[in-house]
């Protein structure tokens, strides 16, 4: 068996995939689902603040797409929100400050719904947290994990109106995040009244190093697919190993 590192790619059926908007943008995607059977819940992802470097390829949400399709059968859905560049290519249209980027979040939604993709779950990082909890609290999702939510643009209006919806919200807050700690997090965030906030020992906004991000990737595990956590740390089967060489 070889060990999971920061680079490791295991087995998924891997495809790239266009979201139209409602009005009228196409956004570049994509989706890696298990090879073998179906899967068992769907993770929708809203990277962080494009203006200073977010994209669907930050580097907590490629690791999920990498591994959590082999190792726990859930699908991992990724996409550029407008005007925003990576590897991939750019989505059309201009940054709005997390606003206009609901009718992006919806679009993933409306796809994920049109090819019948179980248990839908919204994850945010930073910026991408903004996004999920002005525009996400609508069906058919389950419910919302939020990275480093730093509710810079959020109402407490905004965050109760999920507490009316019931659907549970789980915000990893690291340790020592430069935005919002895990004290202030704790009272922001009183309005959302089933909000489940965790507090990560020694970790920071961007969740660097490997330590970190497999506590993110368990904590998600946990919330969407009981039975399949905590992770393994090794692999026994083919993987490959990315580089940007």
């Amino acid at each position: 068996m070889a060990e999971i590192g920061p680079n490791s790619v295991l087995p998924a059926t891997r495809e790239p995939i266009t979201l139209q908007t409602a009005d009228g943008l196409k956004l570049v995607g994509d989706i890696a689902l298990p090879e073998n059977g179906e899967p068992s819940a769907l993770l929708i992802m809203v990277h962080p603040l494009p203006t200073h470097g977010g994209s669907m390829q930050s580097h907590l949400f490629r690791k999920m797409a990498w591994r959590l399709p082999a190792l726990t059968s859930i699908a991992v859905l990724r996409f550029n929100t407008r005007g925003t560049t990576s590897s991939d290519g750019t989505s059309e249209g201009s940054f709005d400050n997390g606003y206009l980027e609901g009718q992006d979040l919806n679009a993933a939604i409306d796809w994920a719904a049109s090819r019948a993709l179980p248990d839908p779950w919204l994850v945010g990082w930073s910026f991408g947290t903004d996004v999920i909890l002005r525009h996400g609290n609508r069906q058919p999702v389950r419910g919302a994990i939020l990275l480093s939510p730093p509710l810079r643009t959020i109402t407490d209006a905004e965050l109760a109106a999920w507490s009316d919806s019931n659907r549970p919200v789980i915000a990893l807050i690291p340790e020592h995040d430069e935005f919002l700690p895990p004290k202030e997090a704790r009272d922001r965030f009183k309005p959302l009244t089933q909000a489940k906030v965790i507090e990560v020992a020694g970790a920071k906004h961007l969740w660097t190093g490997e330590p970190y991000v497999r506590q993110v990737l368990n904590q998600i595990v946990q919330a969407v697919a009981l039975n399949r956590a905590p992770l393994p740390n090794n692999w026994d089967g083919p993987m490959t190993k990315w580089s940007d060489l």
